[in-house]
């Protein structure tokens, strides 16, 4: 009888460990599952009618300029731009700090490239994925948006943004191999898990503020 109920304990104990263990992996495949299906060529983008393109921030180089997934993120997102697929692009990044202004960077980048300054947003407290696409919607009024960013990156730009309501489609831009390509794949399904319980509370983000209505004026949102 003894012997029974240590197996029975050792039985619970091991399906304990295989639920804790595969869970993570079942989140990460469901948040991919439900959002591969909006992830579209540019060409399908003439079937979309976005408010704007939204650009999430992915870092900066030393000298403040964007760096290679930035930089790519928002090329793809400008070619978009000139060929009217939406008349606003949505730059949305990390400007916490003193000497980390990733927004200013990437308007500074999209003036450089012919973009009037009346068609660039910019959401200086895009700190998350999450918060990015909250704001999207909460202060800038956008109903619908072509998301643009790296293909490992929209699974889960996609899944926030319609959880939250945004009727989003997310066109790749990965026009090259990037380094640590392994240690984001492995990050991200973390991620993917952190943003899956965020969906179940839908918290606030760290900062809202007044509304700047992506149909006016990109110049209200500037610093």
């Amino acid at each position: 009888m003894k012997r029974n109920k240590k197996n029975c304990k050792w039985a619970v104990i091991l399906v304990i460990f295989i639920v804790l263990t595969s869970t993570p992996f079942l989140i990460n495949a469901y948040v991919v599952e439900a959002s591969s299906d909006y992830i579209i060529s540019p060409k399908e983008t003439s079937d979309i009618d976005a408010d704007c393109i939204l650009i999430p921030g992915a870092g900066l180089k030393p000298d403040g300029t964007p760096n290679h997934m930035l930089q790519d993120r928002l090329d793809q997102g400008i070619f978009l731009y000139k060929n009217g697929v939406a008349p606003k692009l949505l730059l949305s990044g990390d400007n916490g700090q003193e000497h980390y202004d990733e927004v200013n960077a990437m308007k500074e980048y999209a003036l450089a490239a012919g973009v009037p300054p009346e068609d660039i947003f910019m959401d200086h407290a895009g700190f998350s994925t999450y918060e990015s696409m909250y704001r999207a919607v909460s202060i800038f009024d956008v109903n619908t948006a072509i998301i643009v960013s790296q293909k490992y990156h929209l699974y889960r730009a996609l899944y926030n943004s319609r959880e939250l309501g945004l009727e989003a489609y997310g066109v790749v831009s990965e026009p090259r191999i990037y380094a640590g390509h392994r240690y984001r794949e492995f990050r991200e399904i973390l991620a993917r898990n952190k943003d899956f319980a965020m969906m179940l509370i839908k918290p606030l983000p760290k900062f809202l503020g007044p509304s700047i209505p992506i149909s006016g004026s990109g110049l209200e949102s500037h610093d």
